[in-house]
C-alpha cells in the first residue's frame, strides 16, 4: 500500500535504476508513517561509511505518543545487503549519478522504501517532458471529443 509518493523525483530526474530498502524506525514512526503523516518531497540519500542513510524525511510526531517522540527530520538508516550498498558506491561514483527515494509503502506489515538511482535533468530535457505531456493530453482530449 503506497503511503508517500516523490512526484518532484521523476520531474527533476532520470531514474534509471530501482531498489527496495527496509528503514530503521524508533518508537511511534511506524505508527505516523501508516498513519500517512510522511512526506519525502525534500528528501535525499547519503551512502556514510558503508551504511545508507535517509536525510530530511519528515515525519511527523504521532499525536497519540509520549513525551520521548523522536525529532521529525532525523537521519534514518537504510537496510540493504552489502553487496547492494558496494554496488551502489559503484554506480554513485560516476559522475552525476544520486539516490532519491521514490515511494514509500507498506509490504507485509513493514515499511519499505523504493529509492532510485538518478542522473539530473537538465532544463531543456523539463521543458521536452513538458510539451510530451501536453502533446498528449491534446490527444486524448481530440480522442474524447471525436468519439461522442
Amino acid at each position: 500500500m503506497n503511503i508517500a509518493r516523490n512526484k518532484k523525483a521523476f520531474h527533476d530526474y532520470f531514474i534509471e535504476e530501482k531498489l527496495e530498502a527496509g528503514i530503521e524506525l524508533h518508537g511511534t514512526e511506524v505508527k505516523s508513517i501508516k498513519n500517512g503523516k510522511v512526506s519525502i518531497k525534500e528528501s535525499f540519500i547519503r551512502i556514510i561509511k558503508n551504511e545508507v542513510f535517509i536525510m530530511n524525511m519528515h515525519v511527523s510526531n504521532y499525536e497519540f505518543g509520549n513525551i520521548n517522540n523522536l525529532p521529525e527530520t532525523r537521519v534514518r538508516k537504510l537496510l540493504l545487503h552489502r553487496k547492494e550498498i558496494e554496488k551502489l558506491m559503484g554506480k554513485i561514483a560516476e559522475k552525476g549519478y544520486t539516490l532519491i527515494p521514490l515511494n514509500i509503502y507498506t509490504k507485509n506489515r513493514l515499511v519499505k522504501v523504493e529509492m532510485g538511482l538518478a542522473k539530473g535533468k537538465k532544463l531543456y530535457d523539463k521543458r521536452e517532458d513538458l510539451k510530451r505531456k501536453d502533446q498528449k493530453r491534446d490527444i486524448e482530449r481530440s480522442i474524447k471529443d471525436f468519439n461522442r
